[in-house]
């Protein structure tokens, strides 16, 4: 089979087209005719070695699929059968033509891209990923969170146009969440306040934090009840200023540093809950429970239009140097997807 092999760590230009033996299903797993895989900053971070998959995982980049069951391992669930379209949320190993899943991370491809058969597969690749992050830190009664998001609450989220970052905003707006955002251009920004942002602010050339601050009151009576952030940084200080009593800091990356100051006095009197998480190296028993919970409140949004997959671009797997410098630029909205298989038609 072809994989998308590093050689060497290091830019895009690291990037080549291999052969390599095409995987077997172990207990538990399935085997997927890779159609399309998922971008995510997660690959630009393995590409120059300061992410390595969690020990046993393949070391081929990509953590999330679209595809066709191809062979069943022993104990696979048995919902899924060869031939059955499927997503799914891998640790490693999507950039290639064939990709072993555990059956308790898949998901069945929503009725409303199934309907397109063109787009269907390139649409499903871009949502695993995002689908999983946004529930798990946002909306996961069980999650270390403390509190799930819900209606009325206020939202604010760094990047907004990121593949999380359209899946958390259209997510919190289906459960009545008021919402507003960042981007890095006056194109971003107005097509944030298009998705449905009540506010978004252009980082690069506007004071963001007081225009936050406007829109969501004064602390702690008022203020933003959750910020989800992939900036870290000198942002922290001004996202404990903005949070209202007992609201929630939750960070998934950290762009401008992983290093801060935090005031306790100001966490203490506010109640605050400031957190983090990754996805990949969670246990599959913990992804499973994850995936059961976006299948039964995610997917029904999916199916019926209110959530929508943003796809910027589709690149074919032999240009997958070209679809990481993209990520690079930060030009784009939405995911960027690579084309793998046949069955990828767009």
């Amino acid at each position: 089979m072809k994989i998308v092999a590093l050689d060497g760590f290091g830019g895009p230009e690291r990037l080549r087209i291999a052969e390599a033996e095409t995987p077997r299903p172990g207990r538990g797993e399935v085997l997927i005719r890779v159609a399309a895989a998922g971008l995510n900053r997660a690959d630009i971070h393995q590409r120059q070695g300061n992410y390595p998959p969690p020990p046993g995982a393949s070391q081929v980049l990509g953590m999330e699929v679209a595809g066709v069951v191809a062979e069943r391992g022993p104990e696979a669930d048995p919902r899924w059968k060869i031939g059955d379209p499927v997503c799914a949320l891998v640790p490693g190993g999507g950039y290639a033509e064939d990709c072993v899943a555990h059956s308790g991370c898949c998901l069945p491809i929503p009725a409303s891209l199934a309907a397109n058969p063109v787009t269907a597969l390139t649409n499903a690749a871009s949502l695993p990923e995002a689908a999983w992050t946004v529930w798990a830190n946002l909306f996961d009664p069980g999650s270390q969170c403390g509190r799930s998001l819900f209606g009325g609450g206020r939202f604010f989220l760094q990047g907004g146009t990121s593949g999380i970052g359209v899946m958390a905003i259209q997510a919190a707006l289906a459960f009545g969440v008021h919402v507003a955002s960042t981007a890095g251009s006056e194109e971003k920004c107005r097509f944030l306040r298009e998705l449905g942002c009540e506010r978004a602010w252009n980082y690069r050339d506007q004071d963001w934090a007081a225009g936050a601050q406007d829109w969501a009151g004064v602390p702690p009576d008022a203020g933003v009840n959750a910020i989800l952030d992939m900036v870290g940084g000198d942002y922290f200080p001004r996202h404990i200023d903005l949070l209202a009593r007992d609201g929630r800091l939750i960070h998934i990356s950290f762009v401008r540093g992983g290093e801060v100051a935090l005031d306790l006095r100001k966490m203490m009197t506010k109640r605050l809950v400031i957190t983090g998480s990754t996805l990949r190296s969670r246990s599959v028993a913990e992804k499973t429970r994850l995936r059961d919970a976006v299948e039964a409140s995610l997917w029904p949004l999916l199916a019926s239009g209110r959530i929508r997959p943003i796809v910027d671009c589709v690149y074919p797997m032999e240009k997958v140097a070209e679809a990481h410098a993209r990520m690079e630029s930060s030009r784009h909205i939405g995911k960027i997807v690579l084309r793998i298989g046949a069955a990828a038609t767009e």
